[in-house]
């Protein structure tokens, strides 16, 4: 399973991976373009990457402040740090596999624009599902997004309250 997502994701596709909040829609950064073409998104608004560890996202991300990261990472938080949007999930195993093996991807929400949060497969639509080179099914998450947090400034600012209660 891990092998057809690492594979899939080489080859340009998006696949569909469980975090620690609800399940993404990922693709190699350098294909991002595939996630708002699924999700229906508008393409101002940035996808996030997402890496298993800040080691991997501090390499993809030159000048992005490992520090930072260590106070909220790993966990349920969306980091925005300049015109992009950094996560260091608690991912699920099989996940966690297929993103060490490439990286880093670029990762939303695998739902349609503006519609439910996935905390299942089954949630996610159905043409979506076939669009992807690959689900990596972890059963139900918690089905609630990861809080997005702005810590370009002075003081970290909340821009969305989700799953997780940052520390203070």
């Amino acid at each position: 399973m891990t092998e057809d997502a690492v594979a899939a994701l080489r080859a340009g596709l998006a696949v569909i991976l469980p975090t620690d909040t609800v399940y993404g829609l990922c693709a190699l950064p350098e294909h991002a373009d595939v996630l708002y073409e699924l999700k229906g998104r508008d393409r101002s608004k940035p996808v996030a990457l997402l890496a298993a560890d800040v080691d991997a996202l501090t390499a993809a991300v030159p000048g992005l402040d490992g520090s930072v990261l260590q106070r909220y990472v790993p966990g349920p938080y969306t980091l925005v740090v300049g015109e992009v949007g950094v996560r260091v999930p608690n991912l699920p195993p099989a996940a966690a596999e297929v993103v060490r093996a490439v990286g880093v991807v670029a990762a939303t929400s695998a739902n349609l624009s503006g519609g439910p949060d996935p905390r299942r497969v089954t949630d996610i639509p159905r043409e979506m599902r076939a669009a992807c080179g690959a689900i990596v099914d972890a059963g139900e998450l918690a089905g609630v997004p990861s809080t997005v947090i702005d810590v370009t400034g002075v003081e970290p600012r909340i821009l969305r309250q989700g799953a997780g209660v940052p520390p203070e």
